[in-house]
């Protein structure tokens, strides 16, 4: 095997890296984006809870107050999907790694074939790939409940 051929069959866990780095990118976008929409529902809860022990609330505040209060639940267990998602997409980021390290390998250690070993890497990188992909479409779902609550209070 030459140099070149090697270099092209490192060529597709090479590719897969990158790609997963645009997943990775993307989800990473989401999870600051829910972090700050968390923070700003529990500034307006601490808000309106310091509100209503001053003075009493009127029925919209306290709809509001319990809206805010289903929904950090909810956000609760979408910052969790996110992280799986990041979390399986690194999995795959490592086993793409490792892959590319064992096609390495594999060349230096010309008499023994891991030919199957280096294949089954690639496939637990592809699962884990597909994985983090599961849980960001369920936390897209999560997002639109979400918004439906926040549509169904006005």
């Amino acid at each position: 095997m030459t140099t070149v051929e090697i270099i092209q069959s490192m060529l597709a866990p090479g590719i897969m890296i990158s790609g997963c780095g645009l997943l990775l990118l993307g989800m990473n976008s989401k999870y600051s984006l829910v972090v700050n929409r968390i923070r700003a529902m529990d500034e307006e809860k601490r808000k309106l809870k310091i509100l209503a022990g001053e003075e009493k609330i009127t029925v919209d505040q306290e709809k509001r107050l319990k809206s805010i209060n289903m929904q950090i639940g909810k956000f609760e267990y979408r910052i969790k999907l996110i992280r799986n998602a990041v979390v399986f997409y690194s999995i795959a980021v490592a086993f793409f790694i490792i892959t590319c390290l064992t096609i390495g390998l594999h060349f230096v250690l010309s008499e023994m074939d891991i030919s199957g070993l280096i294949i089954f890497l690639f496939l637990l990188g592809m699962v884990s790939v597909l994985t983090g992909i599961v849980y960001a479409c369920l936390e897209v779902l999560k997002g639109y409940e979400i918004i439906r609550i926040e549509i169904s209070e006005t």
